[in-house]
């Protein structure tokens, strides 16, 4: 299973100002120097050994994950970053008016939508674009999103044909080689992750989510998208402080994602749905700080009666590409 992450924004897109890119060029620069390099050739050395905030950060497009397996392409959610995938895209059969592509959302808050009108094999003739949600007014969506004064172009002169698909929660659906089952979400709004498999491959997509329930009884029917899970998207919007100050926002904090990963043995997770009001530098905070969290979870690894597991984890940036 190949899973590309193309955007990892909350709630609205973050483009970086000129004036902050300036700060980043002129550290970095000063950086160089202070290192002791002074050749062209010692640029890439040297970029080498800076962290992901101070280099190239952690990127601005909201929500997009692209997941492909030997047969079937899917997408999950339709963000900002969706519009970089539709030029993509259109470099093979979309752009010749042959695709026929499958769009999961989970909700459709604004940050999960606003790639839509700008994804280009919408535009293209006998391309077949199938849309899949567990609520029912997914087609209702589609027509108040594309119209005026929300945007220019009515939904009857998309050129694709767009296809309506409504799930059943905790129904698996086939997709060739790919199951895909719904479960809930702890978002205001029902929200509703996906569980995802391929052969002996488990991808859990968990976004929006501010993890209200944690414990395996309260999460009861929804406790099957954690377990057995190889990679594991879940959101990290705040800091754990954070969290405790915007109950029922719904969206959560790495150490809540990570006492049910250690918990459950999920493999690896990344943390994304970073908060738009953070910086980069904040980010990288926030994620030092659920390294603190880590590290003493780990020393409960070896003391506590229960069980307690490892886990590979990281907060993700625009392009992460991950290959189970």
């Amino acid at each position: 299973m190949y899973v590309k992450l193309w955007g990892t924004r909350g709630s609205l897109p973050t483009p970086q100002s000129p004036d902050t890119l300036e700060v980043r060029i002129h550290r970095i620069l000063k950086g160089f120097f202070a290192a002791g390099y002074q050749h062209p050739e010692d640029i890439d050395r040297y970029l080498a050994t800076l962290p992901m905030h101070q280099l190239g950060g952690y990127g601005g497009e909201t929500m997009c994950a692209e997941v492909k397996s030997p047969n079937q392409q899917l997408i999950i959610d339709a963000g900002s970053g969706l519009r970089s995938l539709g030029y993509e895209l259109a470099k093979s059969d979309c752009g010749q008016g042959r695709g026929e592509l499958h769009i999961l959302f989970t909700h459709f808050h604004w940050d999960h939508l606003s790639g839509l009108p700008f994804f280009l094999p919408l535009f293209i003739p006998g391309n077949i674009i199938h849309v899949y949600a567990v609520q029912s007014n997914l087609p209702q969506v589609f027509q108040t999103l594309f119209q005026p004064p929300f945007f220019p172009v009515p939904l009857e002169r998309i050129d694709a044909t767009i296809k309506y698909h409504q799930l059943v929660p905790r129904q698996p659906v086939q997709f060739n080689d790919l199951t895909v089952t719904p479960y809930q979400l702890d978002h205001p709004d029902p929200c509703w992750g996906y569980r995802i498999e391929v052969t002996d491959k488990v991808l859990a997509y968990c976004v929006d989510n501010e993890i209200q329930r944690v414990s395996q009884r309260d999460l009861d029917a929804d406790l099957r998208l954690y377990q057995d899970v190889d990679l594991m998207i879940m959101d990290a919007q705040y800091t754990l402080l954070e969290s405790t100050e915007k109950v029922n926002w719904g969206h959560g904090a790495a150490p809540d994602g990570l006492e049910i990963a250690m918990r459950e043995g999920v493999k690896q997770v990344l943390f994304v749905h970073h908060d738009p009001a953070a910086s980069d530098d904040k980010i990288a905070a926030a994620e030092a700080q659920a390294r603190e969290y880590y590290a003493k979870q780990l020393v409960m690894l070896y003391t506590s009666p229960h069980n307690l597991y490892p886990v590979e984890w990281s907060f993700a940036r625009d392009g992460t590409t991950i290959v189970l």
